[in-house]
């Protein structure tokens, strides 16, 4: 499987997903994550790209 499929199969598994979360639980781990992450933009110590336009950048690059 070329790498673009790679990643069209992953957009696929990740959407169906997305569709029922509470059929998946979250980590600790991923938790305590996304808990510094949210101190660190608290903080203003973290800067953010537009996920479509970083979407668009991966696929330029595996294309």
């Amino acid at each position: 499987m070329i790498i673009k499929d790679k990643f069209s199969t992953m957009e696929i598994l990740w959407s169906n997903i997305c569709k029922e979360p509470e059929n998946y639980k979250s980590p600790l781990w991923h938790k305590e994550l996304l808990d510094k992450r949210e101190k660190q933009i608290v903080n203003g110590n973290d800067v953010f790209e537009d996920w479509d336009d970083v979407k668009k950048e991966i696929w330029n690059k595996v294309a």
